[in-house]
């Protein structure tokens, strides 16, 4: 069976692994048809994210077919067209007792800490697996990329009325624009590259944007926009240590700012940068089952509109050729997806 495997940084290729035989209990076997690139990935193959271990079948943001399931599987049947919730957990730990298996502390997140997605064939927990009768396999394959924004919208919790600020404007923080703007705050975009600045003013009619020069001037049109007050909530998506470091200048006294972007490198501030307007500073990590249900809801009723997301396509033949410009912002990608079966 045919899989893509990762072997080390910048280095893809194309293998042969064993078929994965017939369910178990709970389980269900599922073929991949697509499958969305996104930033972990990408710093993945840049050897720059922190939980991904060599080599690796990348592959987490999927749209997939059941093909069968095991015994005691209700929650799907063969033929269906399923989201995969990729974080494998533990169910016994202290965050899992919580409900919170997003931070489980032995977590597996398919295609990062265990073999993913872009292969012919794969099983997986039938309990993760989000059905639809409704979504394509594209629209499938990008429910985690909007249940990582969807948690870190719920993280910081804007509220209707109050100013929020979205640093970085990638799949991650586009994902974290759809669920704010459902809140009815009003909304600042900052990034350095100002296509992606206009694609938000363009399909979200975002009113305020900050292009981030580094000369100073992005604060000024920050208290500009919010009166003087700065942003009740600023959620930082570039995973720049040096955004994340500076981010803080942008939150109000008694604001919170939300971590949805990681970095390998340190993070530092001032402590009074925190301590004297009492800032909450939060990280995000992953997503909650009910995040999936939700967003295959709000795709199906049409509130979020996945048709402006996806900008480049590639192949299960094509995509090691393709993937390194696939990286680089200045080929105007915001969501690449793999067309890994039809």
């Amino acid at each position: 069976m045919r899989a893509i495997q990762l072997t080390e940084p910048k280095h893809f290729q194309q293998i042969e692994i064993d078929d994965p035989g017939q369910p178990g209990v709970g389980q269900a076997l599922v073929r991949t048809h697509r499958m969305g690139i996104c930033g972990t990935d990408i710093s993945g193959f840049l050897g720059k994210m922190p939980f991904f271990s060599y080599p690796r079948i990348p592959g987490h943001e999927l749209g997939v077919e059941v093909i069968a399931v095991g015994e005691g599987v209700t929650n799907v049947k063969p033929g269906d067209r399923c989201s995969v919730e990729p974080y494998m957990n533990c169910g016994k730990c202290f965050p899992c007792r919580k409900d919170a298996g997003n931070c489980c502390e032995k977590l597996n997140v398919i295609g990062v800490m265990v073999d993913g997605g872009l292969c012919e064939r794969f099983m997986i927990r039938a309990e993760k697996l989000h059905p639809s009768a409704k979504l394509t396999m594209e629209q499938l394959a990008l429910v985690e990329t909007l249940a990582i924004g969807c948690h870190a919208n719920d993280r910081g919790n804007p509220q209707q009325g109050e100013h929020a600020l979205i640093i970085g404007a990638g799949p991650i923080g586009l994902s974290t624009l759809e669920f704010t703007r459902l809140t009815g705050a009003t909304i600042t975009v900052m990034d350095m590259n100002p296509d992606r600045l206009e694609f938000c003013k363009k399909n979200y009619g975002i009113e305020h944007t900050i292009q981030f020069k580094g000369d100073g001037s992005e604060l000024e049109q920050a208290l500009a926009i919010t009166g003087g007050d700065k942003y009740s909530v600023v959620t930082d998506a570039t995973g720049s240590n040096k955004s994340m470091s500076t981010a803080f200048s942008y939150v109000a006294h008694t604001g919170s700012l939300v971590y949805v972007g990681i970095t390998t490198q340190d993070v530092t501030f001032l402590h009074p940068t925190l301590h004297r307007p009492e800032i909450t500073l939060k990280a995000s990590r992953n997503a909650l089952p009910a995040d999936f249900g939700r967003i295959i809801g709000l795709i199906e009723d049409g509130t979020i509109n996945t048709d402006p997301w996806v900008t480049h396509r590639t192949t299960f033949d094509t995509v090691i050729a393709d993937f390194e410009t696939l990286t680089k912002p200045e080929t105007g990608v915001i969501k690449a997806v793999i067309e890994v079966a039809n």
